[in-house]
């Protein structure tokens, strides 16, 4: 049993002046009282309480103890009475981490929206491609787009996501039919530096197998909005993100290819440490950015 109990059980015991009185009052019994107050003098190694069949009193140990105590508990629970305030309103800061293709990207209106719709919040919005540690860094939630892979942390979907094959329709009726994705390794790529296999690109054969085709080509970016610039010019084949890629395809600038080749395991997600205790911040942040995909996209 740990000191904190013993010295609330005291300290309710004096304060309805009897066992039998504070046990009734908070609904434990006289015995465990007895026990608990016990165990603290024991701890103490100082009699609080004078106690016969008919009197009750505090020694003198017991007066100091009692006052000190007593404030002491009063911070403890004006401590936890604060930090439930703060895990149950809209106040204070955010501290969100981001890739830079989903801030640059049309989808990082999601991100203005919440703060205009939550103006007494203030977001801190860090744009890094890097693998950040939460935790350790400090961040209440990230935004990621990847393959969920096993992990301690708590994960939401919030969106489908897929990358896709294109080049601008120069450059394909300059190559001329395509049949199968083993055919990029002879045509020029534009290769996104910020994928983790860059110059292996993955796919999945119509049977469910996967397989990796070894690309390369004139310009290397760490960006895939340059990447679609570049595909654009008629430079090469790039793989693209589908929300960048997809309004430069509505307008004509863009065709894909090999969709049916394409693997479908990845997703946009939101990402916090822990579900226990999720500060309101968090929960309607994450709830906001599910119900802004649902409606746009």
């Amino acid at each position: 049993m740990d000191t904190l109990t013993r010295i609330r059980a005291f300290i309710d015991v004096v304060d309805a002046e009897g066992f039998s009185a504070a046990a009734r009052r908070i609904g434990k019994s006289k015995a465990l009282l007895s026990k608990y107050v016990r165990e603290l003098e024991d701890e103490l190694g100082a009699l609080l309480l004078n106690r016969t069949t008919r009197q009750f009193s505090l020694t003198e140990a017991g007066h100091t103890y009692y006052r000190s105590a007593s404030e002491i508990l009063k911070e403890i629970d004006n401590l936890a009475d604060l930090v439930r305030a703060n895990n149950s309103d809209l106040k204070g800061r955010l501290r969100i981490t981001v890739p830079r293709t989903f801030v640059d990207a049309d989808i990082g209106q999601s991100l203005i929206d919440f703060g205009k719709e939550h103006p007494e919040l203030s977001l801190d919005i860090v744009s890094d491609d890097r693998f950040i540690d939460l935790v350790e860094e400090g961040f209440d939630v990230a935004i990621r787009i990847t393959r969920l892979e096993d992990s301690t942390l708590i994960a939401r979907k919030l969106d489908d996501f897929q990358v896709l094959v294109c080049a601008s329709p120069d450059f394909m009726a300059k190559a001329g039919p395509l049949g199968h994705p083993s055919e990029l390794s002879k045509l020029p790529c534009i290769l996104d530096t910020n994928g983790r296999s860059y110059s292996s690109w993955r796919f999945v054969e119509k049977d469910g197998s996967p397989f990796t085709v070894s690309v390369s080509g004139q310009i290397e970016v760490n960006s895939p909005l340059a990447a679609a610039r570049a595909a654009v010019s008629g430079i090469g084949v790039a793989v693209l993100p589908d929300f960048i890629a997809r309004p430069k395809i509505a307008a004509g600038e863009l065709v894909t290819f090999f969709d049916d080749f394409l693997p479908k395991d990845r997703g946009i997600y939101a990402i916090y440490p822990h579900r226990r205790y999720l500060p309101t911040k968090v929960r309607t942040f994450v709830d906001f950015l599910h119900s802004w995909f649902r409606r746009t996209r």
